[in-house]
């Protein structure tokens, strides 16, 4: 995925993912909420939206904002955020298996699993690998 990092929304949220490093969570959110509002792209807003769903406070909120981050990935016609589907539909799978939703969850962890070939081979590709097969074998129903 190429990423300008002029743009004005990828600076927030980079700079919200150093808030996040230094542990100044709220600074953080606000950050990626001001993303979320400065957005005007649909790769804007699936960024920011994959950013704000990681600090919601239940699983519903985190559930609402993944999906939100999928609509907008999904409207890109690019490839852009191709290496992305994997991780998200993994997280939506998440969630929902967390909501006690097993059927919907693998029907998102073998969507997740239609992605992998786009992950990169390194240490993030594997774990997102991992937890696709992990999440397909706990919901093999």
């Amino acid at each position: 995925m190429q990423i300008d990092p002029e743009n004005k929304v990828v600076k927030l949220c980079a700079e919200g993912m150093e808030a996040e490093g230094l542990g100044r969570e709220d600074e953080a959110m606000n950050l990626f909420i001001r993303a979320w509002d400065e957005s005007s792209t649909d790769f804007e807003k699936f960024t920011s939206a994959h950013y704000v769903a990681r600090h919601q406070k239940t699983i519903t909120e985190k559930l609402i904002w993944d999906e939100t981050a999928l609509t907008h990935a999904l409207s890109i016609n690019d490839g852009s955020v191709d290496s992305s589907l994997a991780s998200l539909l993994l997280n939506i799978g998440k969630c929902h298996e967390d909501l006690n939703n097993l059927e919907l969850a693998r029907v998102y962890y073998l969507q997740a699993h239609t992605h992998v070939n786009s992950l990169p081979d390194d240490g993030y590709g594997k774990m997102i690998k991992s937890g696709i097969a992990a999440g397909i074998a706990r919901t093999n129903l």
